[in-house]
């Protein structure tokens, strides 16, 4: 029942998930990957449908955490070498920041007075625990003492989130289908906080807002991964590590050619610095703007990397309705009352409201309403869906906001500073994705010029008779 993570582990996504499938597909091409086992998608089946565990589960669980302090020389919960591990949730098909995630699982009064003593540092050990413990008490409850007992809880907490409101709505956006279960990865915890020559990041093989072939990304030194994806901290691009660490960042770009050769796909990669040593978390088909899935499509088309079929295959109808969506007109002189990250391209205009309920009461009134949030979290994906734009005090081009937004194709603003919400609430206003400025007021939209590329696009479409295509062009004024 649980699989360990391996060379010779033959299953696909469907058995063991997007993600232990990625960790798997790295750890192939030679990358640094921790240590990892999986609960493979037949027992979140189960969970979804019945609400229980195999017989025996906690059993083979352990068996497990046993193959991993073997491939570690830790123990889990142990006084001395202790062993913390991570429990993601992977199902096949990408629904990024859509159900939890625990970090630093396994400690325990005992544990952490062992990783102090082992670190020589007592205020990371304290740091480490708190957010721990804040984390788990938020996404499953009051923390057991033992690491058993914590791993079945995150376990069970993981398969829950399947089923959660905005993962339904998610797959229901997406046209996924509800029976096809999440795995779970239970992975050893490397620190991007441990110390000044640590931390953690995302790197895009292509950029995901233009499509230009240049990596992209940002970092946040000592940090783990959760502070990055929540947008409470501000990132520094990834130029920084190249200054900072230039051997890491050398391997990182290498390793990020060798996952986009192999994936045929722009990546999107999560890494961690661990003092000074990196680690690949995870890599999978980044989510991606409209112009930016052409741009991308067309340029690795006539690199070779993709086929005519496929190149059609990336850009979806949706995407060709969206590049073509109206974007601001002149805005004159109308007050520019934010300013932040461009994070995903377009305009939407409409009356800034502050929570995700609320926006989706309002959108169904037949209101057009922007989401204006400090962060977004996956709780608010209901509101995001609903809305016309997203605006955030904080955060970067790698936020959660961002990313959903590029793949909701919703223009977002993101980082505009404290005081947004207070300033903003009530007011119609005008959101620029593309420049990262907001307007006062409801200001005029157009429709914009066809991008470059479409023509190339739309020649490949008559090329391969693809009637379908030419249609959705033709409707959209594309061709």
């Amino acid at each position: 029942m649980i699989l360990p993570l391996d060379a010779t582990l033959e299953a696909g996504p469907d058995r063991i998930g997007g993600k232990a499938a990625s960790l798997l597909s790295m750890a192939r091409l030679g990358l640094q990957v921790p240590p990892a086992f999986v609960v493979p998608t037949d027992v979140g089946k189960q969970w979804a449908a019945t609400g229980q565990l195999p017989e025996n589960f906690a059993a083979q669980l352990m068996d497990g955490m046993r193959g991993l302090e073997a491939l570690t020389g830790r123990r889990f919960g142990g006084a001395e070498k202790p062993l913390l591990i991570s429990v993601r949730s992977g199902a096949a098909i990408s629904m990024p920041g859509m159900m939890e995630t625990l970090l630093n699982l396994g400690l325990t009064k005992q544990s952490a007075a062992g990783l102090a003593k082992e670190t020589g540092d007592p205020e990371f050990v304290e740091n480490l625990k708190a957010s721990f413990e804040a984390q788990f008490t938020a996404c499953v409850g009051p923390v057991p003492e033992t690491a058993q007992a914590q791993l079945i809880a995150a376990v069970e907490a993981v398969l829950s989130s399947w089923n959660s409101r905005r993962a339904r709505r998610y797959r229901a956006h997406h046209d996924i289908p509800d029976d096809l279960g999440t795995a779970v990865a239970v992975q050893a915890m490397v620190f991007g906080n441990m110390c000044e020559q640590s931390g953690t990041g995302v790197l895009f093989s292509r950029n995901p807002i233009t499509g230009d072939a240049e990596p992209w990304g940002e970092w946040l030194p000592r940090a783990q991964g959760e502070a990055l994806v929540a947008g409470t901290h501000n990132a520094e691009p990834l130029e920084q590590l190249a200054k900072s660490m230039p051997q890491v960042h050398a391997e990182l770009l290498e390793g990020a050619r060798a996952l986009e050769q192999a994936g045929r796909d722009a990546q999107d990669i999560e890494f961690t610095i661990e003092a000074g040593r990196l680690f690949f978390l995870q890599s999978r088909a980044a989510k991606r703007t409209a112009n930016a899935a052409l741009n991308i499509a067309m340029s690795m088309y006539e690199e070779g990397l993709i086929d005519r079929a496929e190149a059609l295959s990336r850009v979806t109808p949706e995407q060709l309705a969206t590049m073509l969506s109206p974007v601001l007109s002149e805005p004159g002189d109308a007050p520019v009352v934010a300013s932040g990250t461009p994070a995903s391209p377009g305009a939407g205009v409409g009356v800034a409201v502050t929570s995700a309920q609320e926006a989706e009461r309002i959108a169904g009134e037949g209101r057009d309403v922007v989401l204006v949030r400090p962060t977004t979290s996956p709780d608010d994906v209901g509101g995001m869906l609903a809305a016309a734009a997203v605006v955030t005090e904080a955060g970067g081009a790698t936020s959660h906001a961002a990313v959903v937004g590029r793949a909701l194709g919703k223009p977002v603003v993101s980082g505009c500073g404290p005081g947004l919400l207070a300033a903003l609430a009530g007011r119609d206003i005008t959101v620029c994705g593309t420049s990262g400025r907001v307007f006062d007021g409801a200001l005029s939209l157009e429709k914009p010029a066809p991008p470059p590329g479409l023509e190339r696009y739309r020649n490949l479409a008559a090329e391969a008779g693809d009637a379908a295509r030419l249609a959705a062009l033709a409707e959209q004024g594309g061709g």
